[in-house]
């Protein structure tokens, strides 16, 4: 029978909110959890040595390289593949972790790696200083901590983030022209994802961001290829897809989860997107 989508903080305890943790561990400690549909509220690096799996990020399945690395934005609904033997490594670490400045925080939301607006991000691995780098993480994690240690790890996880972008823009990605309407587009899908369930007008994002409904819908054209009013029915829709596939929830009490106070409403808003009735999305996949 499937449950909720279970939701997991940072794990409690520890000197700061970066762990680097190996596969093997995951899968013997909690093997149960990682074969159920999850979310997590921490950034996930995951560094696949060897096998080749298929790991299901938000219905999307992706074919994993040998020795390449996977980068989870915060919140995304994943699924470890159980019947592939596989090795590797995790870094996990949050918000709170990486962001002690403004700049911290803008460097991160605009990362390509975690907020590439055209797939997941995978690289592979063909520059050792990304190797050393992700050593230097783990021997520097498992020192004692003293004042430095926190200061050190940011700054050597910050380089591995600018060496695996590096490598990306190397490895097929499609540039964007970094300039203002990206900087919009990036700060509205931002606050989208906090603010979706209860707010589904562009009118209330417009006001968040001291724009007019013209100059988002021009930010959002350019970079999406969408108006606001399509992206914010998209992120309902997706939130509506991973509810109906890995809950057991009635549609009615979805359709109040995603802030629609009528089921009718719910189900009129499900399949005006896709053709059909959330009852019928959920028995195809149950079949798939």
């Amino acid at each position: 029978m499937k449950e909720k989508i279970q939701k997991y903080d940072f794990k409690e305890g520890l000197p700061q909110e970066f762990e680097i943790i190996d596969f093997d561990f995951l899968f013997n400690e909690f093997s149960e959890e990682i074969k159920k549909p999850h979310r997590s509220e921490f950034y996930q690096i995951l560094w696949f040595q060897k096998g080749k799996p298929t790991h299901l990020v938000d219905f999307n399945p992706i074919k994993i390289k040998q020795n390449s690395l996977l980068f989870i934005n915060k919140n995304s609904v994943q699924l470890f593949d159980y019947k592939t033997r596989f090795k590797g490594k995790a870094i996990l670490f949050t918000d709170n972790f990486f962001c002690k400045t403004t700049a911290d925080t803008q460097f991160i939301r605009n990362s390509i790696l975690f907020n590439d607006l055209l797939s997941i991000s995978q690289i592979n691995i063909s520059n050792s200083i990304i190797e050393t780098t992700f050593q230097q993480l783990k021997i520097e994690s498992q020192n004692l901590k003293d004042n430095y240690q926190s200061d050190i790890l940011r700054n050597d996880l910050r380089n591995l983030l600018l060496h695996s972008e590096r490598e990306r823009k190397k490895q097929g990605f499609i540039e964007l022209k970094k300039d203002n309407n990206l900087e919009l587009a990036l700060l509205f899908k931002t606050l989208l994802d906090d603010n979706f369930v209860n707010h589904k007008k562009v009118s209330f994002y417009c006001q968040q961001m001291h724009l007019t409904p013209k100059r988002l819908n021009q930010a959002t054209s350019k970079v999406f290829g969408k108006t606001p009013k399509n992206i914010i029915d998209s992120r309902v829709l997706l939130e509506s897809k991973r509810l109906l596939a890995h809950t057991n929830e009635s549609i009615k009490e979805i359709g109040f989860l995603l802030g629609f106070e009528e089921p009718t409403n719910f189900i009129k808003h499900f399949k005006k997107q896709t053709n059909k009735t959330p009852v019928e999305f959920r028995a195809e996949f149950n079949l798939a």
